[in-house]
């Protein structure tokens, strides 16, 4: 931490970028440490990059950078376990890059790395590295950092969530933001999203050892008039809470590029080592990837309702 923070003191101007089609936890720990780095060092330039997801445009947006304004730069990465995930390919341009995460990975980049997989959030992990340091923050920063732990730790519901979790958070509470208006941005819907919700319910389907699955084309995707990351991480836990269904998985084929993009769920089952083998990633029971079409898809499929079968028969890891 003492290392990164001496970085933060050396250097101008921070560009912090994170992963691409962000989530809560991504935009959340990028707008809090750049609240944080511009209320402790007000003399600094710091920048917020990367594509937008309207859905969390209440936490913060994004700034307008120059190739130049790389020059020199420290840039930070944030919430990504894989390089190939970055959000802005600029991020190299830089002269030192950081990395922090909370992300189980099964490579390293950046002149210098901080990993802590103990955190539920990135944002967690952020918002105690401004505490442990004695950082400054604005209540701005402090809601956004709480926004990205309340969407990464499934509202306090995952396994991932610690008493630290909540020691974290009553310290953000402190800076007077409205938690309400926060969930009400995260969660409340507009009628006709709620009824696609339901019609996902209707697609999903069984593998022969109770994976549930979703698989939606890129045609799909654009009759229905939503982006595909509504359709992907936004759909895939129609498929939660359900008894008898211990894994689950959302398959959605990009529009723009015709990827399909994996998003995996499990209640009890470690579906991070199939998400690597995808080329993805993520944690223990929340993991995703980027497949190159659906018949990989049905491949990961297969690998998942093994993994069901293993653990059903005690065999998982022989």
């Amino acid at each position: 931490m003492r290392k990164i923070v001496s970085k933060f003191e050396e250097y101008g101007t921070i560009i912090i970028h994170r992963h691409s089609r962000p989530d809560g936890d991504a935009i959340g720990s990028q707008i809090g440490l750049k609240e944080a780095l511009q209320a402790t060092w007000p003399g600094k330039r710091v920048f917020a990059v990367g594509d937008e997801n309207g859905k969390f445009s209440f936490i913060g947006g994004m700034d307008e950078v120059r190739d130049e304004d790389y020059k020199g730069a420290l840039v930070v990465v944030l919430d990504t376990a894989e390089e190939s995930l970055i959000s802005d390919g600029r991020y190299g341009q830089g002269e030192f890059l950081v990395k922090i995460d909370h992300h189980f990975s099964g490579s390293s980049f950046g002149d210098l790395e901080y990993v802590d997989t103990s955190y539920e959030s990135c944002a967690g992990l952020i918002a105690d590295f401004i505490f442990e340091n004695g950082l400054q923050l604005t209540p701005k920063g402090a809601r956004a950092l709480f926004a990205g732990i309340v969407t990464d730790s499934g509202r306090f519901r995952y396994d991932s969530v610690t008493p630290k979790t909540f020691e974290t958070v009553a310290k953000l509470l402190k800076y007077g933001f409205s938690m309400m208006e926060v969930y009400n941005n995260l969660y409340l819907e507009d009628l006709e999203l709620v009824k696609l919700r339901a019609e996902f319910v209707t697609k999903f389907r069984l593998t022969e050892n109770n994976v549930a699955y979703i698989m939606t084309t890129a045609a799909e995707v654009k009759d229905y008039g939503i982006d595909v990351f509504t359709a992907s991480r936004g759909m895939v836990n129609v498929m939660s809470g359900i008894r008898g269904v211990d894994v689950w998985v959302n398959f959605t084929e990009d529009p723009g590029n015709g990827a399909v993009l994996a998003e995996i769920r499990s209640s009890k089952l470690n579906i991070n080592e199939i998400a690597v083998k995808y080329g993805g990633g993520g944690h223990l029971l929340a993991s995703g990837a980027t497949l190159k079409s659906f018949r990989e898809a049905e491949a990961m499929l297969a690998d998942l309702d093994k993994l069901v079968k293993d653990a059903k028969n005690g065999t998982l890891g022989n």
